[in-house]
């Protein structure tokens, strides 16, 4: 009997799968797609679905696929109505001819940051082992000379070490919806402590709840010998070493291999993009933005968001008896969606996310709502 429920269930679940994916079809879709090297699996989900995000349910109702991220060029994609059931979508797996599946995302897109950007709090960061000079007296540090470190304790020869320098200081505000993200200034790895803020660029110097440091991994190094200071090696850097630049363990896996698209639970009223990566104003698809949410939130990977831009508050000089513009009654107009985003990397108060699409740019301080 429980053998029976139990594949009932399972068919119902298939059922409600194949319904859910079917009702949110694009109208005018073709009655097959195949696959094609460069695709990814939301841009096939968003050319034939309303909800791109939803994806996992075409998989979920095909259950001749058995991984839902191994789908490979060839395979053929059917988008047909069945009479009398309504819609329906299955998808016929294909001899393999290319070996490597289409990803979720693009991924490529994503390493700098999957790998070499990191959160931590200002504690945790004033506690970790700092580089105090170099071998032969010299001022900057660059690959295969001596870093002379502090504070790094115990370690076995060889042990592998990442060098970080603090990049960005993110900010939430009691009085204030909108968190900040400030740059630090450029000589931030000599400074002890505390963070220095670039206040060429803002007055929020010291203000505020802070809720992360950025820091970028610009090295990497191996422990030789000693205690304090202890003597290691710089295999590699983008950047010349500085004194007072941070060492961290080296994070083997970093970011998941896959990203499973969903809608989270709940979003915070104050969730906001905080920051971007790589732009000064706005990003478009494919860009990247630090959001004001964290694992604290419920925020796990996959997760997805709607970007609504706030709206502008505008005089009404229409319904004003004055003859002169701009003294009307203050009116906040309703936010305007720009486009989704999906979280790939979590941290305590902070993620990243990728924009998947978007009908206008995503500027810091934009909104993050549910995917309706």
């Amino acid at each position: 009997m429980l053998k029976k429920s139990l594949a009932l269930l399972a068919g119902l679940l298939v059922t409600v799968a194949v319904f859910a994916a079917g009702a949110q079809l694009r109208p005018g879709h073709p009655d097959t797609y195949v696959v094609k090297k460069g695709d990814t699996l939301w841009d096939i989900s968003a050319r034939f679905l309303r909800k791109p995000w939803l994806w996992p349910e075409i998989w979920q109702a095909n259950p001749q696929v058995r991984n839902p991220h191994l789908i490979y060029p060839g395979d053929v994609l059917n988008l047909s109505y069945v009479s009398g059931e309504g819609p329906a979508v299955t998808l016929k797996p294909q001899a393999i001819v290319e070996k490597n599946p289409i990803p979720a995302i693009p991924l490529d897109r994503l390493q700098m940051f999957l790998r070499d950007l990191r959160v931590l709090s200002s504690e945790d960061l004033q506690r970790a082992p700092y580089v105090l000079a170099f071998g032969q007296n010299r001022l900057r540090g660059v690959p295969g000379q001596f870093l002379y470190v502090r504070g790094l304790g115990k370690a076995t020869p060889g042990q592998e070490f990442a060098v970080v320098r603090p990049s960005m200081v993110f900010r939430k505000f009691g009085t204030q919806p909108s968190p900040v993200a400030d740059r630090l200034d450029s000589n931030v790895s000599m400074i002890s402590g505390p963070w220095q803020e670039d206040t060429r660029e803002n007055g929020h110097f010291g203000l505020g709840e802070q809720i992360g440091i950025e820091v970028e991994v610009i090295g990497h190094a191996h422990y030789m010998r000693g205690s304090d200071p202890s003597t290691l090696l710089l295999d590699a850097s983008t950047r010349e070493i500085r004194p007072g630049d941070r060492l961290l363990p080296v994070d083997k896996h970093p970011y998941d291999a896959t990203y499973y698209p969903h809608a989270p639970r709940s979003v915070p009223k104050d969730a906001r993009v905080l920051a971007l990566a790589d732009a000064l104003y706005s990003v478009g698809p494919r860009g990247v933005v630090a959001l004001s949410i964290g694992r604290s939130d419920g925020v796990d990977n996959g997760q997805t968001y709607a970007i609504f831009q706030p709206g502008a508050t505008v005089h009404d000089d229409v319904a004003s008896s004055s003859l002169r513009r701009g003294v009307g009654e203050e009116v906040t107009l309703p936010p305007e969606f720009v486009g989704h985003v999906m979280v790939f990397r979590t941290f305590d108060h902070v993620s990243y996310g990728l924009v998947m699409d978007g009908v206008h740019p995503v500027r810091a301080g934009d909104l993050l709502r549910m995917p309706e």
